[in-house]
């Protein structure tokens, strides 16, 4: 009788867990902790009353003002169409299915000045779409609308895979059930669809909002970057900071470390969110 072999539990693919994790929190703090507190190392250069009145600049605050709208508008839009898209992806077929699910991920490989280049180009009042919605008195280049355009294309892609590999994952079983009580479709979707996409929608949502606050490269031609017209937005005016003459790096930091801290009270808003939203899921699924 052959003795029984013993399976090491603690066996692991990956060797050593001093090892594995001192090599995790040295590329963090390489690629993630030093830069952050670099932000903040130049911005307490300046006293707190200089700190208060750089951000408490007229054009400053409109800056974040029309970053943060148009972010919200923009994520708003997204978790709309994302949501249908991600649906037509993962519930139909057709033919280019396969061609359209890799475009979705464009945004992420097209360098982001080119595609403001093209936005802006597209939608002036001699572009293709702008010169149509010109005649119908709406003007897109130039304005906050074209802000929010450029966000959209930008920040889409987050909201259509956060919810298709959940969307993949979950059983229609449920949706069949739901039919065969009587419910109809707008009843099942609302009741028994959306709230196990809601988790997943939220991500999307709090990830097309943080990178529509920070974004730059779309938005810069197709804004006008108008201090009048209310179009310049936050990265904007960091962009002026460090290509002054002087390289007012104190400032520029200044001013983006605002944006980190709203950008990170949005995200753990949007992730109490979802971790709410997720909890209220496994209660009735209980």
């Amino acid at each position: 009788m052959e003795p029984k072999k013993v399976v090491n539990n603690k066996a692991r693919v990956i060797p050593g867990f001093g090892l594995s994790l001192g090599v995790v929190l040295t590329m963090l703090s390489v690629l993630v902790l030093i830069p952050l507190m670099s932000v903040l190392g130049y911005a307490f250069r300046m006293t707190p009353q200089e700190f208060w009145q750089l951000i408490t600049r007229p054009n400053v605050i409109g800056a974040f003002g029309t970053s943060l709208l148009c972010s919200l508008i923009a994520a708003a839009v997204n978790s709309v169409f994302g949501l249908l898209l991600a649906w037509v992806l993962v519930r139909y077929d057709f033919p280019g299915k396969r061609l359209m699910d890799g475009l979705i991920e464009l945004p992420f490989a097209l360098p982001t000045a080119v595609a403001g280049i093209t936005l802006s180009k597209m939608y002036s009042t001699k572009g293709v779409l702008g010169a149509a919605l010109a005649r119908l008195g709406i003007r897109v280049s130039y304005t906050r609308l074209g802000l929010v355009v450029a966000l959209v294309f930008v920040g889409i892609p987050f909201v259509v895979r956060a919810i298709q590999p959940v969307l993949e994952g979950l059983d229609r079983k449920y949706e069949e059930a739901a039919h065969m009580l009587g419910a109809g479709r707008a009843r099942t979707f609302f009741r028994v669809v959306l709230p196990e996409l809601m988790p997943a929608l939220w991500t999307g949502f709090g990830l097309a909002l943080a990178r529509g606050l920070g974004e730059y490269g779309s938005v810069v031609y197709i804004s006008g970057n108008s201090e009048k017209n209310g179009t310049q937005v936050v990265s904007y005016v960091i962009m002026q900071k460090l290509n002054a003459g002087n390289m007012d790096y104190e400032s520029a930091t200044a001013i983006a470390l605002v944006l980190l801290a709203v950008s990170f009270l949005l995200l753990l808003f949007v992730n109490i969110l979802q971790v709410r939203a997720a909890r209220r899921t496994r209660e009735r699924g209980a």
